[in-house]
């Protein structure tokens, strides 16, 4: 099962970036493919976030193991690790990134390996349900550049 789980996600890396032109053509919503547990529930609420700004979602339960082997082969590194992985047109997405930092991202298509969101801030997309009382915590969204270091993309107050 983690075979086949990390053999399509280096599948899907190459399409994306080899035939996103085209995928961008054929398809009216950009593709989120999301490797998960298949027990995480705000990985859950924030494909339904995504999915409600716009976007197509893919799913993939794995274990956690290859979540973080997967993540590892992306090029992202374990300090911008989170509860799910995701691809969308060549860029890794990590964690609870709002819908509307991946639009910005595939409109302006920076050179960077993706945006992430470490850990799991309440208040994100996901993490924002009513068990958190209306919570918010500070958090930042972090453009990660292909060497491993980030800067932040947009910060959340």
């Amino acid at each position: 099962m983690q075979r086949r789980a990390l053999f399509q996600a280096t599948a899907a890396l190459i399409g994306a970036t080899v035939g996103a032109p085209f995928i961008a053509l054929a398809a009216s919503k950009p593709l989120v493919e999301v490797w998960k547990t298949a027990s995480c529930g705000c990985c859950h609420d924030w494909i339904k976030h995504v999915q409600a700004n716009g976007f197509e979602v893919k799913t993939h339960d794995i274990s956690d193991a290859a979540k973080d082997k997967l993540r590892n082969q992306l090029g992202l590194m374990d300090k911008y690790g989170s509860c799910h992985t995701a691809l969308v047109n060549g860029f890794v997405v990590e964690g609870h990134v709002p819908a509307k930092d991946l639009q910005r991202l595939l409109k302006e298509r920076p050179k960077a390996l993706g945006l992430a969101v470490p850990g799991m801030p309440v208040g994100s997309p996901g993490m924002d349900g009513p068990e958190y009382g209306g919570r918010k915590d500070v958090y930042a969204v972090l453009l990660v550049q292909r060497d491993g270091g980030s800067e932040v993309y947009h910060a959340y107050p």
